[in-house]
């Protein structure tokens, strides 16, 4: 009897322990607000903008519930707009009447569920608290310029420390939070222009052996070797030798019998291109075949022979 009787405190203690800590720790804001018919529209935003999760998942938190006529003017809205609006509803801190009268200096700024999304930037993310000399509590956006013009109507819900849903008579719509729709997912920088690659110059040089095999004929003038023209000319010069025993015969066909010593004597000058004539002989036929012209400047050379050895004959038969 007397472990029971000790006993009996400790688990009673226990189980009311369990109890608060179960209730506190789980509640659904969507079942909570759908019990009041006049925030069905903030219901349906809070579950079209799939904030509900977030919100159930935090320990001390307030909600600023809006009637429907209240947040009659986001009708038509961007749903993205829509989020920030109502995420800025959201106080996460846990805020109920008594404390509201305990504000120090009056005024105090507090952060919301749109600050810790990371899409605020500034003060969008807060709200601004004022307890009014009339003794009402106002509240509006931490935005240099915004009006405290949402006062506190009434509490609907109140968890101690952990659930607060405050009614205020009118949406807050921070000035510039509608046109910064773009602003918070600041798209990252575009990357920088890569550098040009070393294969993009190597083109330029590419064409430029295509010059030097244009130049690469230049060498051509070695085709036309001069030479072989020139020896040509000699061959011409040896050629009317070659044909020179045929008018050497004409003063041999009447030798007078005082020509015959001198003719020996001026035949040796004649005789080594006469033998050397037969040598060159088929150069010269052949460069005659190449070359028009060798037969006339050969019949020129024969014409000038004979007459020199004419003129020879002359004078020896003078003499």
């Amino acid at each position: 009897m007397n472990l029971k009787s000790s006993l009996s405190p400790f688990l009673s203690l226990s189980f009311f322990l369990l109890l608060l800590l179960s209730s506190a720790a789980a509640f659904n804001i969507t079942q909570i607000l759908g019990e009041h018919s006049e925030f069905s529209a903030l219901n349906r935003y809070i579950t079209d903008s799939q904030l509900a999760g977030e919100i159930n998942n935090r320990q001390s938190i307030t909600i600023l519930a809006v009637d429907n006529g209240g947040l009659s003017s986001l009708s038509g809205k961007p749903k993205d707009v829509i989020k920030k609006i109502i995420s800025l509803h959201v106080l996460l801190d846990y805020l109920d009447l008594p404390k509201l009268q305990k504000i120090p200096n009056n005024t105090q700024i507090f952060p919301t569920l749109f600050q810790a999304s990371g899409q605020s930037t500034g003060q969008f993310g807060f709200l601004n608290v004022t307890h009014l000399s009339s003794g009402g509590v106002a509240f509006g956006s931490a935005v240099n310029g915004s009006q405290l013009g949402a006062n506190v109507v009434k509490s609907v819900v109140s968890q101690p420390f952990n659930l607060s849903v405050l009614q205020i008579s009118s949406a807050i719509v921070p000035p510039g939070i509608i046109n910064s729709t773009a602003s918070p997912p600041t798209p990252p920088p575009p990357p920088p222009p890569p550098p040009p690659s070393p294969g993009s110059s190597s083109p330029a040089p590419a064409p430029e052996p295509s010059p030097s095999n244009k130049s690469a004929p230049a060498p051509t003038p070695a085709k036309a070797p001069l030479p072989p023209a020139n020896a040509s000319s000699p061959s011409n010069d040896t050629s009317p030798s070659a044909t020179s025993p045929s008018p050497a015969k004409t003063p041999s066909e009447s030798p007078p019998p005082k020509a015959s010593p001198p003719s020996p004597t001026k035949r040796p000058f004649v005789g080594p291109a006469a033998e050397e004539a037969p040598a060159d002989s088929p150069k010269a036929s052949r460069e005659g075949e190449k070359d028009s012209s060798a037969p006339a400047m050969a019949g020129i050379q024969v014409a000038v022979f004979v007459i020199l050895v004419s003129s020879l004959w002359s004078f020896t038969s003078y003499i």
